[in-house]
C-alpha cells in the first residue's frame, strides 16, 4: 500500500490556505491596531487572542456538525467552500477600513472574519484523515504540515514586496491581502475541481474495513475507567502544562514581533518577516534530522533540548540592542529548536492515550495550546504597554524555561520510535 502523493498534495491545498490566512494576521493585524487605531498592547493583546478563544468553541462545533453532513461534494467540502468564501470577502475589507480609520467596521469585520476561519478549519483538517488509509496517514500528515509551511512562506516573502504607502505615510496592505485572498481562493478551487472527497473517502473507508478485519480484538486495560494509572495522568498533567507554558512564550513573539521590530530597532514589516521566514525554512530543514535523533534519543530528551534552546534564543535577542545579521542566526536556532518540541511533543500525548480514547487526548492536546494564545497575547500586552518592549523576549524565555521543569517531571509518553522508513516521515508532527 502506497500513499498517492500527488492526491494528497491536492488534499493540502485547503490547510495551505488557513496557514497563510494565519501568517497574514499575526503579521499585519498588531500593526494595524497599533498605528492606525493607536490601540493600547493590552487591548489590543484581547483582540489578537479572540480567534483562540472562537477556536475552543467553533473548531468542535463544526468538526462534529461536519461529521453528520452528507452532500453531492462531501461532508467536508461544503463548510471548506463556504468559510473560505466569506474569509475571502471580508478579509479584502480590513484594509478599506484600515484606510478610512473606521475602528468599530475594522472590529465587526475582523469578528465575522475569524467567525468564518472558525467555520472550516476542523473540516479541512479531518479531510486528509477521511480520504487516507490510516496506515497511511503519518506520511499524509507530513504533506499536509508542508503544505502549510508553503502557505506561511508565501505571505512572508509577499511582506517583502506588496506593501505600499497611504497618502498620510501609513502603510497600505490591500496588494498584500488581495494576493493572500486570491491564493486562499485558488488553492480551494483546486481541491474542489481535483478532490472528489465521497469517492475517495469511500475506498479509504473500505480499506480502513478490511484492514480493521484482519486486526485481533484489542484487550481491555487492566487499569481504571480512563485507562491510565494515576502515575500515568499525573505525567499527561506535566506534558499538558509543558504545552501551555512554551506556546505561552512562543505565541507571544510571534504575536507582537512585528511591533517589537518597529518600536525596539525602528525597522518595518520586511525585516520581521525576514526573520520569521528564517526560522520557519530552519525548522521545516531540521524536521528530518531530528525525526532521526529522536529515534534514538527519545522524544523527552529533544523536546529538553529543543526548549533549553528556545529558551536561550529568546533570551538571546533580547540582548541586541538593534537589528543586525545576528538576530537572524537567533532565529534560526528558534526555528531548529521549536521544531524539536513541535515534532515530540503531540506523539507523548498520544503514546500515552494508547489505552484510551485518542481523539479526546488530542482534545486535551489543543485545549492547552489554544488556552495559552488566548492568554499570553493579553498578559504579554500588558507588560508591552505599561512596562516597556524590553519585556516581551525575557518574559518568553522564562515562559519556554518553566516548561523545562514540567517536562523533565515527567515519567511516561517517551517511548523512542523506530527510525523513519521514509524521509518524509521525519516530518510528521501529530497523527491520529
Amino acid at each position: 500500500m502506497k500513499l498517492n502523493y500527488k492526491r494528497t498534495l491536492l488534499v493540502g491545498m485547503a490547510f495551505l490556505s488557513i496557514s497563510a490566512f494565519w501568517q497574514l494576521y499575526d503579521s499585519v493585524v498588531p500593526l494595524i491596531l497599533k498605528k492606525t487605531f493607536q490601540i493600547g498592547d493590552t487591548v489590543a493583546g484581547v483582540i489578537m487572542s479572540l480567534d483562540n478563544v472562537l477556536a475552543v468553541f467553533l473548531l468542535p462545533l463544526f468538526g462534529k456538525l461536519s461529521d453528520r453532513t452528507s452532500t453531492p461534494l462531501g461532508k467536508r467540502m461544503p463548510f471548506i467552500l463556504f468559510g473560505t468564501v466569506c474569509a475571502v470577502v471580508l478579509m479584502n475589507l480590513l484594509p478599506v477600513m484600515d484606510h478610512r480609520i473606521a475602528l468599530v467596521p475594522f472590529v465587526v469585520v475582523l469578528g465575522l472574519l475569524l467567525i468564518s476561519m472558525g467555520t472550516y478549519r476542523s473540516p479541512a483538517v479531518a479531510l486528509m484523515p477521511d480520504v487516507t488509509p490510516k496506515p497511511l496517514r503519518s506520511k499524509g500528515n507530513a504533506i499536509i504540515n508542508l503544505m502549510g509551511t508553503l502557505g506561511g512562506v508565501f505571505v512572508l516573502l509577499a511582506n517583502n514586496f506588496l506593501i505600499g504607502k497611504q497618502a498620510d505615510g501609513r502603510a497600505d496592505y490591500q496588494l498584500l491581502f488581495i494576493a493572500v485572498s486570491a491564493l486562499m481562493a485558488v488553492a480551494v478551487l483546486i481541491l474542489l475541481i481535483f478532490v472528489k472527497e465521497n469517492k475517495l473517502a469511500s475506498e479509504a473507508a473500505a480499506i480502513n474495513a478490511e484492514l480493521d478485519a484482519k486486526q485481533p480484538a484489542a484487550e481491555e486495560p487492566a487499569k481504571n475507567s480512563s485507562g491510565l494509572t494515576k502515575e500515568m495522568r499525573t505525567s499527561l498533567m506535566l506534558i499538558l502544562f509543558s504545552v501551555f507554558f512554551w506556546f505561552m512564550g512562543y505565541n507571544a513573539v510571534t504575536t507582537s514581533f512585528t511591533k517589537y521590530v518597529d518600536v525596539r530597532w525602528g525597522y518595518d514589516l520586511k525585516e520581521a518577516s525576514n526573520c520569521l521566514m528564517v526560522g520557519t525554512v530552519a525548522a521545516v530543514i531540521s524536521y528530518l534530522p531530528v525525526g532521526m535523533l529522536s529515534s534514538r534519543f527519545g522524544r523527552k530528551r529533544m523536546i529538553q533540548m529543543g526548549v533549553a534552546m528556545l529558551a536561550l534564543g529568546f533570551l538571546a535577542a533580547s540582548f541586541f540592542p538593534t537589528f543586525n545579521a545576528g538576530v537572524y542566526v537567533v532565529f534560526a536556532l528558534v526555528g531548529i529548536s521549536w521544531a524539536m518540541i513541535n515534532v515530540n511533543s503531540y506523539p507523548m500525548v498520544v503514546e500515552i492515550s494508547k489505552n484510551g480514547d485518542v481523539g479526546k487526548y488530542t482534545g486535551f492536546y489543543y485545549t492547552f495550546s489554544m488556552s495559552a494564545q488566548i492568554v499570553t497575547p493579553i498578559l504579554s500586552g500588558f507588560l508591552l504597554e505599561h512596562v516597556g518592549y524590553h519585556t516581551l523576549l525575557p518574559y518568553a524565555a522564562i515562559m519556554v524555561a518553566i516548561s523545562f521543569v514540567t517536562i523533565s517531571l515527567t515519567r511516561h509518553g517517551d517511548s523512542r520510535p523506530e527510525a523513519p522508513k521514509d524521509k518524509l516521515e521525519a516530518f510528521d508532527v501529530g497523527d491520529d
